[in-house]
């Protein structure tokens, strides 16, 4: 087994940076709104000590059974462990992040490191991208170069973005908040403060896992400039009406703030028609319109359905949500295009 192909480097960067205190930023004072360049620098006894502790790893005994119902299986688990331990090369890891322009800045308290790569095209469309649980910025470095350098990938100048991609607080090289509330809402607002520090006044936010409920919290939001949002892990609630998901959804979150509850709320949609409506992407809200009121009719039928059923309308829901998301990005980069064009 190829263990390149587990596709562990984001989830291991996500680990190993947390365990290396000493390449987090300092934590600076809270008026500080400049941005600082960042570069990373793990100590060599950092990783001598956790290369130390990976091999004094102490194995429970085999399970009992031949499938995965007890857990990872060991013979499993311990080859990945030794390439951690033995393989793993962290300063190739970090040459790649030192090779791209990297920034720290507070924001509410906490510094919020990111990777900031414009694009070497005239009028590229900033995009914000979120990564989610377990990971890092490490998860998104590929797209970068398609991302800000379309023709030479097969694609077109005016596909440009200009491309931030942020660590989230307590992850990577950010700081740890010091207390509760950096729930979807707060970091929403700083990723809004953070392209307004940049000076972008027009732009796009994506995510998935994690990225998802912050960049649908940025939707709900509306910060001034906030174009559009792309999601790659779109969620609903099955059963009920929409409001009574969304209610639900809400309170797990009020429970759950630093939690591990990621859902794509319900009501996003009327998030999506207000951004379409009032950047004048006349032609395509009435497809949006249509795709919401389909949603809200399966919604609000007041009956009794079988599991089986449940799980289709469940899926009916998810399919309808990511043709809106489709669309509204579609609509946020045909927008931009025709202000560059009429400005």
């Amino acid at each position: 087994m190829k263990l390149e192909k587990l596709n562990i480097a984001g989830w291991i960067a996500a680990l190993a940076v947390g365990l290396f205190a000493g390449a987090s930023p300092g934590h600076a004072q809270t008026s500080d709104r400049s941005i600082r360049p960042f570069t990373v620098q793990v100590p060599q006894a950092a990783l001598n000590d956790l290369r130390r502790r990976i091999a004094a790893t102490r194995w429970p005994d085999r399970e009992t059974v031949e499938d995965f119902s007890q857990g990872v299986q060991l013979e499993k688990l311990k080859p990945l462990v030794q390439y951690w331990g033995t393989q793993y090369d962290w300063r190739k890891a970090e040459a790649k992040l030192n090779a791209l322009p990297q920034f720290v800045t507070t924001i509410d308290g906490v510094d919020i490191h990111f990777i900031h790569v414009r694009s070497r095209h005239p009028n590229a469309l900033p995009l914000i991208i979120t990564h989610g649980w377990p990971g890092s910025v490490i998860e998104q470095l590929k797209v970068i170069a398609p991302l800000t350098d379309p023709t030479a990938h097969g694609g077109s100048a005016e596909d440009a973005f200009d491309v931030v991609i942020p660590s989230l607080p307590g992850y990577g090289f950010s700081s740890k908040p010091t207390g509760t509330g950096w729930d979807p809402d707060h970091i929403a607002r700083a990723w809004a403060e953070l392209m307004k520090r940049l000076r972008y006044t027009r732009y796009v936010a994506q995510g998935g896992d994690w990225g998802t409920p912050i960049s649908s919290a940025m939707a709900r939001q509306a910060p001034a400039g906030l174009l559009g949002i792309h999601i790659n892990l779109p969620a609903t609630s099955a059963g009920g009406t929409l409001r009574q998901g969304t209610r639900r959804v809400r309170r797990a979150d009020r429970v759950q703030q630093e939690g591990e509850l990621g859902l794509l709320r319900d009501d996003d949609r009327a998030a999506a028609d207000s951004w379409l409506r009032r950047s004048g992407f006349t032609g395509l809200p009435r497809r949006v319109d249509a795709r919401a009121s389909r949603l809200r009719a399966m919604d609000v039928r007041q009956r009794s359905p079988t599991v089986p059923d449940e799980r289709r309308r469940a899926g009916q829901r998810h399919a309808v949500l990511a043709d809106e998301q489709r669309d509204l990005v579609r609509a946020a980069v045909l927008g931009e295009r025709r202000a560059r064009q009429h400005p």
